[in-house]
Order: C-alpha cells, then structure tokens, then sequence
C-alpha cells in the first residue's frame, strides 16, 4: 500500500511539472519577425531564389505572394512558414498562419532550434 501511495504522488507532482512547464518545446518565448510564406518556395521546391517569382509566371497560382502561398499549401503539399532573411522556420498553427499568407508579420512564439519550428503563440501583421 505505501508503494501504491507514493507512485501515485510521483505520478501527481510529474503531471504537475509538466502543466506549469513554459512549452513543450522547452525554449523561451520570443519575438520574430520575417514573411509568411510556404516550403515549396522558401526551400527551392519549386523556386531557385526563395522567393515567388518562378511560380506566380505559371498560369493559374495567382498574382501575389499570398495567392502562391496558398496555391502551394493547398495543392503542392507545402507548409507554412516564417521566411526571416536566409533563415526558414516551419511554423506549428496553420489556421493562425492562413491569413496572413504573403504578409510581413510578428510573430510571438517558442523556437524548438532542433526541428526548426516555432511553436505560434500570436501573430501580428506589419505595415
């Protein structure tokens, strides 16, 4: 009986541990800002300069950033992700990401540096 009583306080206090922890990720919130874009562009899928250009040349993905973002996250099987310079992070909430495909944004999350995601906690658009 008293094995029973004190696995079950171990069990309690690593539930416990585990809720109050600041993220699964384990990192630190941050800030980063950069463009919502997609894998298929941002990691020379299907573009040689990281960029939209090569794909909004073909018929029917559209004419801005946010339509070949979009276009690629729905028919092309991409991701979204935060585009910072040379630097790509996958990012974890699409239905936060989706409406801001294309936009330059801020977005307040935790960097998981292994995976290179980031765990979206709040995003804001930019002018």
């Amino acid at each position: 009986m008293r094995i029973w009583k004190q696995s079950v306080l171990c069990l309690t206090a690593l539930i416990l541990l585990g809720l109050t922890s600041p993220s699964a990720f384990g990192g630190e919130e941050n800030t980063f800002t950069g463009v919502i874009g997609d894998t298929q562009c941002a990691m020379n899928v299907h573009s040689m300069d990281k960029s939209h250009k090569e794909m909004l040349k073909v018929k029917g993905v559209g004419k801005t950033a946010a339509d070949c973002t979009l276009y690629c996250i729905k028919n092309r099987g991409g991701r979204f992700v935060l585009q910072i310079k040379d630097k790509v992070y996958r990012l974890d909430k699409p239905e936060l990401v989706e409406p801001y495909a294309g936009q330059k944004v801020r977005v307040l999350g935790t960097l998981d540096p292994q995976a290179g995601t980031i765990e979206v906690h709040r995003i804001d658009p930019l002018q």
